[in-house]
């Protein structure tokens, strides 16, 4: 073959391939990951997973891109509702900027629950199925687990204190069933997140809510009788769903990852290092002190306040960055790690630049601490917020030690010593201790929620009182002051900061390789602020932990594993 020639095929291919239209695609079987890598380890493994702020960033670009025109995403694997929505939020700004939106699933739940998934689905202007799969629209269900009764069998006694009688991870191991106060904040978050999802399955597919409700109350539905109640467009394979989207926009239509798109040459465009700016901090995991990061045993990030504080430090130093937006997804940890990040936010605010936070998953008990100083509050209405109280105590294993014939004895300087001790229950003395602790957390909490939502005490504390609220009840009971995503509050930010509709958004800080191999010269240095490995109490097994409650992160904690299928 003639080598000019064939450079000249190549140039040719490459010039149709720079014009032609685009089909985004966007694979969300693996689930999001919120913000960026922690080290170069997390990097790697986390490559292949859709990353949710280049997401929406690459959807907000393609609306005004006439090269795109249409968006398939294969919908499936574990979704956390408030990314679904934010999801969803973005894609029914894309259908109607005239782009064809096309969601694809080999199946909505394969003998199981697909309610969250098939909700997302029903954002898209068509809906395609797999023949062979099913669409597990069930309702919403929340299930605790109680393990008094297990524990009673092995001899082992929680003493455990709680502010107030919302704070229910305490239950989990002083009751063998909801009480009262248990059943109806959960209840209302069940009926919350139904509500919202019988309202977008309705709009999308054309649907009354009644009959929405009628479709949940018969599910799960295989895919025949899915095509019949008018729940999706087609049953078709994959291949059949990208001919039929190709032959919608033409087939030179050239297939590319929202990923790669938002990071195209075309597409990408540098701002000025010195230009003025919005900060985007993220917070993600539990909180705890130190520094953040990612355990090598497994169990998911953590938000560490030296990492936030650091952050938030150096973004009130560099007077190109103008406001910032902080975005928490965690089910709380530590009080005094929530405590300093807190006073960061608050000074952050005092140095005349707004802070806008922005809601995940969850941003609850210390991830609402973090939180609830900012001037803008911004979550979805699925976020699982508030929990606004405290618990304590300690596990008594002395008579499943006797069980077992192990004895123990002790020497100790210090009347309240050995007060921590499972070895022993709390003396009345140290009761006493444990519950002046609660109360001081408790009273801290309530007064510094109700100074930053501007409400008496008093009123703080009946919201408080350790409930959970879904965003959408948060903003009518006024814990929340908007409802959208990560686009929303970074509008919010550049207008309260003056800055122009497209002032960049940096993530911050942002350190290059040579800056993560040097050692911070202080803290206030932006090295400071860089996660790092860490090690983690209970590794792999997190969740199990977390599924019985255990406190391993400090007494401001969400309990339990919350999951909204």
């Amino acid at each position: 073959m003639d080598p000019t020639k064939a450079i000249i095929d190549t140039v040719e291919r490459f010039k149709q391939r720079r014009t032609a239209p685009l089909v985004l695609e966007l694979d969300i079987t693996e689930g999001f990951i919120e913000g960026p890598p922690s080290d170069p380890v997390e990097a790697l493994l986390t490559m292949r997973k859709a990353r949710l702020a280049d997401v929406l960033s690459g959807l907000k670009r393609a609306r005004q891109d006439p090269r795109v025109k249409a968006l398939i995403v294969k919908i499936g694997g574990p979704l956390g509702l408030a990314a679904v929505q934010e999801l969803r939020q973005a894609v029914i700004r894309l259908r109607a900027a005239g782009k064809l939106t096309v969601a694809y699933a080999e199946t909505f739940g394969e003998f199981g629950a697909g309610t969250v998934p098939y909700y997302l689905a029903t954002a898209f202007e068509r809906v395609y199925l797999q023949p062979s799969g099913d669409i597990g629209l069930t309702g919403v269900v929340i299930e605790q687990h109680f393990v008094k009764s297990a524990l009673d069998k092995l001899g082992v006694d929680y003493q455990l204190g709680q502010r107030h009688e919302y704070k229910t991870a305490a239950n989990t191991f002083t009751q063998d069933h909801m009480t009262d106060a248990h059943r109806e904040s959960s209840a209302r978050i069940v009926r919350s997140i139904t509500e919202q999802a019988v309202a977008g399955i309705a709009e999308g597919r054309g649907l009354s809510p009644e009959r929405v409700r009628e479709l949940i109350d018969q599910g799960p539905f295989i895919g025949a009788e899915a095509l019949s109640a008018g729940l999706v467009d087609g049953l078709a394979y994959r291949d059949e769903v990208y001919a039929e989207v190709k032959r919608s926009v033409g087939d030179d239509a050239h297939l590319l990852y929202v990923g790669r798109y938002n990071k195209t040459i075309k597409n990408f465009k540098m701002p000025h290092p010195g230009a003025q700016s919005v900060a985007l901090i993220h917070g993600h995991g539990a909180i705890r002190l130190g520094r953040s990061g990612r355990s090598p045993l497994g169990g998911g990030g953590a938000m560490g306040a030296d990492t936030i504080c650091a952050a938030f430090r150096a973004a009130r130093r560099d007077d190109s960055v103008k406001a910032v937006v902080f975005r928490v997804d965690s089910p709380g940890g530590s009080y005094v790690a929530s405590d300093a990040i807190w006073r960061e936010v608050v000074l952050t605010r005092e140095a005349g630049k707004p802070v806008i936070v922005s809601m995940g998953q969850y941003a609850a008990s210390g991830g609402y601490f973090v939180s609830m100083a900012a001037n803008v509050i911004v979550a979805q209405p699925g976020t699982l917020t508030g929990s606004i109280g405290v618990y304590g105590g300690k596990m008594v294993t002395d008579e499943l030690l006797g069980k077992l014939g192990i004895a123990s004895d002790r020497v100790a300087e210090g009347a309240n010593a050995g007060m921590f001790l499972g070895s022993r229950p709390f003396s009345t003395d140290e009761w006493g201790r444990v519950n002046a602790w609660l109360d001081r957390i408790y009273q801290d909490f309530v007064s510094k929620a109700a100074d930053g939502r501007k409400f008496t005490f008093d009123e703080a504390h009946e919201l408080a009182k350790g409930r959970v609220w879904t965003g959408a009840d948060a903003r009518e009971n006024g814990l929340v002051d908007e409802l959208g995503g990560l686009e929303d509050a970074v509008s919010l930010a550049r207008d309260r900061a003056g800055l122009a509709d497209d002032a960049p958004v940096r993530v911050y800080p942002k350190a290059g390789p040579l800056e993560r191999l040097r050692p911070a010269e202080s803290s206030e240095d932006r090295s400071a602020a860089l996660a790092r490995m860490r090690v983690s109490a209970w590794g792999p097994l997190a969740r199990f932990a977390a599924e019985l409650g255990l406190p391993s992160h400090g007494p401001l904690i969400l309990p339990g594993a919350w999951r909204i299928r």
